[in-house]
């Protein structure tokens, strides 16, 4: 019987489901995390009687036909790239994005990673990186006898010097967006990859046409809503039953049908 078969779809395809919502619910404190979505297309149909064909010598049409469907795939596990809170920590080397665009980061291969999460720190040489010790871009540097570090809303980096009282200005945070956010490849540690899917970067200052501002002393928290998550992920539970329910009663069915003489 077919329903084995596309019972056993469901549940694989429910199982991704659960663990797609599983990691979202694991991220859901992540800094600049954005949630995923498992997407489900149906499997191709077998035809007993085709929509369309003459079922006379009249030439009279079939309205609909007899179609019976596979079962279900997984078709894409979408990331939703929605604005996340702003959670205000008061650190001068908190950065949140308020708007479109990721940070820049240099990769120890010379590569380079986006990313949303704006929890920075200094170097031992003064150099603003991210939590691993990665480098921003543009390469920013802080004077050791800095005594304030201000970043305005338009990714300006300025600093107060012991005993003077005017600002420098060491360096501009700048923002890249991309035509296909959501196809950028996701390599864990809060980084993401261009891709092929993503389209290339396109590089601005914050607060520029296309580009969110920044804003000290604040990190974007997680885009999961927890109690939306759960209440997807009993959805996912309750369809997980139904299609093993599927087949133990084609296994009931098919044991009788044995079982007759």
């Amino acid at each position: 019987m077919r329903s084995l078969a596309i019972g056993a779809t469901g549940m694989i395809a429910q199982q991704l489901n659960v663990e797609t919502i599983s990691n979202n619910i694991a991220n859901s404190t992540t800094t600049g995390y954005k949630k995923q979505r498992a997407e489900f297309q149906d499997l191709l149909y077998q035809n007993f009687r085709r929509i369309g064909s003459t079922s006379s010598d009249a030439g009279t049409v079939v309205p609909t036909g007899v179609q019976v469907g596979a079962g279900v795939r997984v078709a894409a596990v979408a990331r939703v790239l929605e604005q996340g809170n702003l959670n205000i920590t008061d650190n001068k080397l908190d950065v949140a994005i308020n708007g479109s665009g990721y940070f820049q980061v240099t990769l120890p291969s010379g590569d380079t990673a986006y990313t949303r999460a704006g929890n920075f720190k200094l170097s031992p040489e003064g150099v603003i990186v991210t939590a691993d010790g990665y480098p921003i871009q543009p390469n920013i540097t802080v004077p050791t006898n800095a005594v304030d570090i201000s970043i305005n809303s338009s990714g300006e980096v300025l600093i107060k010097l012991d005993g003077q009282t005017a600002t420098q200005n060491v360096g501009q945070i700048q923002l890249a967006t991309f035509a296909n956010a959501a196809g950028l490849e996701a390599t864990g540690d809060n980084l993401f990859l261009e891709s092929g899917a993503s389209g290339q970067a396109v590089t601005g200052n914050p607060g520029a046409p296309g580009f969110g501002r920044v804003t000290q002393g604040a990190l974007e928290t997680s885009n999961v809503n927890v109690v939306q998550e759960i209440t997807t992920l009993i959805t996912a539970q309750r369809a997980y039953e139904m299609n093993s329910k599927v087949i133990k009663t084609t296994d009931e069915m098919m044991q009788q049908a044995s079982q007759m003489k």
